[in-house]
């Protein structure tokens, strides 16, 4: 893993249903995520924030609300995650909404493919986000990205990495799920994401479920987490937008990033969906802040 990390701000709510995630960088930034990482021996480079247009909040066109922004955004998102991963440095976008993954992950797969590395991404959510504009029932954008990574959304947000599909499906994991919409839940199956629902998590344990989600890896791939937020218990993180009761409790939580930081493949990271707008006193910013130290190695023991 390289001790060089970037910090991009991606201060918009534009895919979202609820306003306020475009507060979620400096909140990440305000719980103290850049002295955190430096205590683990890392240069940060924090970036700032990108800019893009403003969110209209107006209703769907033809399935998509605010497509023409969400593109903009999704642009600049691609454009700064590929300079970094080219300067050899680690990226980290701090949402914003988790359409902007459409970006992130896009210029992954196109730094995989121009340095012929191998690609996992794991997709730690509540949520499958693979609805299209057919299947929706909001138009939110937020609930597509992994739909548009595999090639299943509009042509400007498919083509962003300059390969259509950016994603095969079998080179991701989703992990923590627990709703999905019904038309969703068909198409999930027929595509054949390989999801590790919370059903399946309560019976086999996070443990096996990450044993799994890992499998495989070698010193060829590049491994990229994909956060959101709302992938934990409400209980133990209020801040977010669409919660889901019945998520990971802190410590399988802790066990999953652990378990990643083990791999030592981690390459690239999204921490999205925060919302200080419905959080308290800034409580699962720091939560937030405390799971990305455990993905860059922060243990209880010396582990070798």
């Amino acid at each position: 893993m390289t001790r060089q990390i970037s910090l991009i701000g991606a201060p918009t709510d534009i895919g979202a249903g609820t306003r306020g995630a475009s507060m979620g960088p400096e909140a990440l930034r305000v719980a103290g995520l850049v002295p955190t990482l430096q205590a683990h021996g890392l240069q940060v480079h924090d970036l700032g924030n990108l800019a893009g247009p403003a969110n209209p909040w107006l209703p769907p066109v033809h399935g998509w609300r605010h497509l023409d922004e969400v593109v903009a955004w999704n642009q600049a998102v691609h454009a700064a995650v590929h300079a970094e991963l080219q300067r050899g440095r680690l990226p980290i976008v701090l949402g914003g909404d988790h359409c902007l993954a459409i970006g992130s992950i896009s210029a992954v797969a196109r730094h995989c493919r121009e340095s012929g590395r191998k690609l996992r991404v794991l997709w730690l959510d509540a949520h499958a986000d693979f609805n299209t504009s057919v299947l929706t029932p909001s138009g939110n954008l937020h609930g597509m990205p992994v739909a548009c990574l595999c090639g299943h959304g509009p042509q400007a947000l498919i083509e962003i990495g300059g390969a259509t599909p950016a994603l095969n499906p079998k080179w991701l994991r989703q992990i923590g799920i627990r709703s999905v919409d019904p038309g969703e839940k068909r198409f999930v199956h027929q595509v054949g994401l390989e999801v590790f629902d919370m059903r399946y998590i309560d019976e086999m344990g996070m443990r096996h479920a990450m044993e799994l989600a890992l499998a495989t890896l070698d010193d060829k791939t590049h491994l990229h987490v994909s956060f959101d937020v709302d992938f934990l218990d409400p209980e133990i993180a209020p801040g977010v937008g669409t919660t889901v009761p019945g998520g990971p409790t802190y410590r399988e939580a802790q066990l999953c990033m652990e378990m990643i930081a083990d791999t030592g493949r981690l390459a690239s990271l999204d921490v999205m969906e925060l919302n200080p707008a419905l959080d308290l006193r800034n409580k699962t910013a720091e939560l937030a802040v405390d799971l990305v130290e455990s993905l860059f190695g922060k243990s209880t023991l010396m582990r070798e």
